[in-house]
C-alpha cells in the first residue's frame, strides 16, 4: 500500500511542470508588439522625406515659365512688318489718280480755268500749259504769262495762288497801248506791275495799225524747283491747256480773240501775234521741241 502512494506523489509533480512553460509563451508576443511599433515609425520617417522633393519640383516650374516670355518679344517685330507695308503701298495708290488726269479730259474740253480744274481735280500731271493775264485797270496796257509745266509731283494751295512743285518755262508777252507814255523804256526797267525781264533786243515787237505794240520774248525763262501762279484778281484769268493734238491751233485761236477782243487790237494784228506766240511756245516749250 505505502508503494502505490509515491507513484501518485510522482505524477503531480510532472503534471505542474506544463504550467510553468506558459509564462514563457508570452514573451514572443512581446517581440512582434516592438516590431510593428518600429515598423510604423519608419514610414513616417520617408513621408517627412518626400515632402521637400515636392517642393523642389514646383520650383522648377517658374523657370520654364521665363522661355515663353521671350515669344512676345518676337511678335513686336512681326507687328512692324504691317506696318511697312502700308507705308510702302500710299505712294503706289496715288499713282492711277495721276493717270487719270494725265491724258485729254473725258469731256475733250480744250481748256478751262485753272482754280477750276484743280478743285474738280482735272488738273493734267503729265503736263500742259498755263496763260495768265495781267490787265491794267485804267489802259490796254496788259502782260501774258505763258507757263509750260511736266511731270508734276505736287500741286497745292497758298496763300497767294496755286504751287506746283516741279520745274519748267516762261514765256512773257507785253502789249503796250498807243497812250503809254514810257514807250522808249525797257520793259525790265518799267515799274512794278508794268514790267517784263525783257530788253528790246530779246522780243520780237510788232506794231498794229492803231498803234498798240505786241512784245512777245524771244526765249522763255527757266523754272526751277517749283512755281506759283498767283490768284486772278479783277477781269484777269488762268487758264490751264491740255497738251492735246491740236493745242497748238487752240493757243492761237485763245490769244487772236483775246488780244482783239479784250485789248482792242485789229484782227490781222491780232492774228498775226498769236501765231508769233504760238511759234515760240512750239519750239522751245513742246514736247517736241525743248519742254522743260
Amino acid at each position: 500500500m505505502a508503494t502505490i502512494k509515491k507513484t501518485t506523489t510522482a505524477k503531480k509533480v510532472t503534471a505542474k511542470k506544463p504550467s510553468a512553460k506558459k509564462p514563457a509563451a508570452k514573451k514572443p508576443a512581446a517581440k512582434k508588439t516592438t516590431a510593428k511599433k518600429t515598423a510604423a515609425k519608419k514610414p513616417a520617417a520617408k513621408k517627412a522625406v518626400k515632402k521637400p522633393a515636392v517642393k523642389k519640383a514646383p520650383a522648377k516650374k517658374p523657370a520654364a515659365k521665363k522661355a515663353p516670355a521671350k515669344k512676345p518679344a518676337a511678335k513686336k517685330t512681326a507687328a512692324k512688318k504691317p506696318a511697312v507695308k502700308t507705308a510702302v503701298k500710299k505712294p503706289t495708290a496715288k499713282k492711277p489718280a495721276v493717270k487719270k488726269v494725265i491724258d485729254a479730259p473725258d469731256d475733250n474740253v480744250k481748256y478751262r480755268n485753272l482754280f477750276d480744274a484743280f478743285a474738280q481735280g482735272k488738273l493734267p500731271f503729265a503736263n500742259g500749259y498755263i496763260v495768265s493775264s495781267f490787265f491794267s485797270d485804267k489802259t490796254a496796257y496788259s502782260i501774258f504769262e505763258i507757263v509750260s509745266y511736266a511731270g508734276v509731283k505736287e500741286i497745292f494751295l497758298t496763300e497767294t495762288g496755286l504751287q506746283f512743285v516741279t520745274g519748267g518755262k516762261k514765256l512773257f508777252v507785253l502789249v503796250e497801248n498807243d497812250t503809254y507814255d514810257k514807250k522808249f523804256q525797257e520793259p525790265v526797267s518799267r515799274t512794278m506791275g508794268e514790267s517784263i525781264p525783257k530788253r528790246f533786243n530779246e522780243v520780237e515787237t510788232i506794231i498794229a495799225k492803231n498803234q498798240t505794240r505786241i512784245m512777245v520774248a524771244k526765249e522763255p525763262d527757266e523754272l526751277y524747283g517749283s512755281f506759283t501762279i498767283l490768284k486772278p484778281t479783277s477781269i484777269n484769268f488762268s487758264v490751264v491747256f491740255y497738251q492735246m493734238p491740236d493745242v497748238y491751233t487752240s493757243l492761237t485761236t485763245f490769244f487772236e480773240e483775246t488780244l482783239n477782243r479784250q485789248r482792242k487790237v485789229p484782227q490781222i494784228d491780232a492774228r498775226k501775234a498769236a501765231q508769233l506766240i504760238t511759234g515760240v511756245v512750239q519750239k522751245s516749250m513742246s514736247p517736241q521741241g525743248e519742254f522743260v
